[in-house]
């Protein structure tokens, strides 16, 4: 069963795709169009329904926040039938020019991104009413980025937040990467944060802060339990409800909240 949902928040289209070739999709994901400025692209599982809905629009320049295949799916394709460039950070230029790896579950769920030569992003991104900066905000990803829009106090804040309390982690986020960018991103003057999972049009700050205090009450609970003389096996053991079984077997343990955990235990020891 596949989900297409259209959204306005203003001059802000949101269109939301999800795919379920088995029943209802397991996870949604936005894409955004400002003024012909296409923000993330969506699942490749879905890209003949994002071409016949891009089809009739004057689209001017495509914005990717990371690599990950449910956000960069589909910028090939749009590229190619547009005739427009598109952007990312640095290192998502270079992951975007290889035919990187993803696991089983992934290809599953969103499909493999297509390679694409990207360019990198400049200090910022205009169209005729519109400055977005792009800030780099690593720890979901290294190459994760968020687009700012200073004037109206809009964040395209890609995999930045998806939650305040949220229950998994990748194998390779890091913890205290993430507590940094969250801490970046919050001296910024914004309201509405347009995730890619989960749109926020008001109060998006106070969300943010809310996850920034989220993951670092987490690291604190592993240091007090490192400092109680634990290793990292009984904290895991201690502080993992071990609720998503299911998730870890279906993503062979790329996705869990052990993930979280051992992030913090590592990003403690490191910092």
């Amino acid at each position: 069963m596949n989900i297409v949902e259209i959204e306005q928040f203003g001059e802000i289209e949101a269109i939301k795709l999800g795919y379920g070739p088995i029943g209802p999709p397991l996870l949604s994901v936005y894409l955004y169009i400002l003024e012909g400025l296409v923000i993330d692209t969506g699942q490749r599982h879905m890209q003949k329904t994002v071409i016949e809905l891009l089809g009739g629009k004057k689209l001017h320049r495509i914005l990717l926040t990371h690599h990950h295949e449910d956000h960069s799916g589909n910028a090939s394709a749009i590229r190619k039938h547009h005739h427009i460039e598109a952007f990312g950070h640095p290192l998502t230029v270079q992951k975007m020019a290889t035919d990187f790896r993803i696991l089983p579950y992934q290809r599953f769920i969103w499909g493999r991104s297509e390679i694409i030569r990207l360019s990198p992003l400049g200090s910022a991104v205009e169209s005729n009413r519109y400055k977005l900066v792009p800030v780099h905000t690593p720890g979901h990803s290294k190459d994760h980025t968020v687009f700012w829009e200073e004037k109206n106090g809009w964040l395209f804040s890609g995999d930045l937040y998806l939650g305040q309390r949220i229950k998994f982690f990748l194998s390779d986020e890091k913890i205290f990467d993430q507590i940094q960018s969250l801490k970046k991103v919050l001296k910024l003057d914004f309201d509405a944060l347009f995730c890619a999972h989960n749109p926020c049009s008001r109060n998006g700050k106070s969300k943010l802060k809310q996850k920034l205090q989220f993951l670092e009450d987490i690291v604190g609970q592993v240091q007090k339990l490192k400092d109680l003389g634990m290793n990292h096996k009984a904290i895991f053991k201690r502080m993992d409800s071990g609720k998503d079984k299911s998730i870890k077997l279906m993503t062979m343990g790329n996705v869990s909240f052990v993930n979280m955990l051992r992030s913090a235990y590592q990003s403690d020891r490191n910092s």
